[in-house]
C-alpha cells in the first residue's frame, strides 16, 4: 500500500514532537542519582530508546525514527543552554556529557539498524549436500 506524502509528512511532525516531549523528560531527569546508581541516565536512555524503536517499528519508515530523534536531540540542545535566570539544566559534568552522546547514540542506532523485514527469505531448505559443506 503507497502511503501519501501528506500523511507521512503529518507522521513525521507528530514523531517530531513525541521525540521532542520524550527528549525533554529525559534531559530533565538524567541527573537523578539514587546512591550511586546514575537511575535519570538509565531511566531516560530506555524511555528514549524504547520510544524510537516504536516510532521506527509501527511507521516502518526510517523518516519518522529520524524525525523523533532530531525532536529529541533538538530539545536536547534547546533546554540544555543557560536559562534567562542563570539557571542551567544540562550542566557540564560528567553525567551531562554522557547524556547528550547517549541520546544521539541511541538515534544513530536505531535509524542506522537494517530493516529485516526487507531481506530476501530462503523459500527452500538446503540439502544434505549443502549442510555436509557448512558443517566442514
Amino acid at each position: 500500500m503507497r502511503v501519501s506524502w501528506l500523511s507521512r509528512v503529518l507522521s513525521w511532525v507528530a514523531a517530531a514532537l513525541v521525540g521532542g516531549v520524550y527528549g525533554v523528560a529525559g534531559t530533565i531527569g538524567h541527573s537523578l542519582m539514587w546512591g550511586p546508581i546514575p537511575v535519570g541516565l538509565i531511566v531516560g536512555a530506555i524511555a528514549c530508546a524504547a520510544i524510537l524503536i516504536a516510532v521506527r517499528a509501527l511507521t516502518h519508515d526510517r523518516g519518522a525514527a529520524v524525525a523523533a530523534g532530531l525532536g529529541m536531540i533538538g530539545m536536547l540542545v534547546l533546554i540544555s543552554g543557560v536559562g534567562p535566570g542563570g539557571s542551567v539544566v544540562v550542566a557540564d559534568s560528567l553525567a551531562g556529557r554522557i547524556w547528550t552522546y547517549l541520546v544521539a547514540g541511541l538515534v544513530l542506532l536505531v535509524v542506522a539498524w537494517p530493516s529485516l523485514s526487507r531481506l530476501p527469505v530462503r523459500t527452500e531448505t538446503p540439502s544434505a549436500e549443502e549442510a555436509a559443506v557448512r558443517e566442514s
